[in-house]
């Protein structure tokens, strides 16, 4: 079994969650699919990521919604809501992802997919106010 980046393996756990914005399928059939078509990283530490931020999906909306006050998220693009899930997932739960790291590979994500340079500051600055936020929640406990 081949030995992949967390940038692969992080970009292809964003590939599939923004396919499941575009899909009703259930997930192990896009898994299934990914594999069949040989295109995505289908692997356990993918699944891991894909898996914790759909089963967190509603309060990572709620992040998201709290911190872009004057974009609902039924605005934002569906391509940058999966990379802005997928960044919170990881600050959130992932504790072997340093925050800043989240957000660099979310902006690069954002970067290399987006066509619009508006959706790549968009992210940093939503990104950076939450960890802003949470840097401070922790230095007052």
């Amino acid at each position: 079994m081949p030995e992949y980046t967390r940038r692969e393996i992080r970009d292809s756990a964003m590939k599939l969650l923004f396919e499941t914005t575009l899909r009703d399928d259930p997930i192990e059939e896009l898994y299934a699919i990914a594999e069949e078509i040989d295109e995505i990283i289908v692997c356990k530490q993918v699944k891991e990521l894909v898996d914790g931020t759909l089963a967190h999906r509603d309060t990572l909306d709620a992040v998201i919604e709290k911190y872009s006050p004057k974009r609902q998220i039924s605005r934002i693009s569906k391509l940058t809501l999966s990379i802005l899930r997928l960044a919170v997932y990881e600050i959130n739960y992932d504790d072997g992802t340093p925050t800043n790291a989240a957000i660099s590979e979310a902006v690069s994500l954002a970067e290399t997919y987006s066509c619009n340079g508006d959706d790549v500051r968009f992210v940093n600055g939503l990104l950076g106010a939450y960890a802003r936020d949470l840097q401070k929640a922790d230095a007052e406990t």
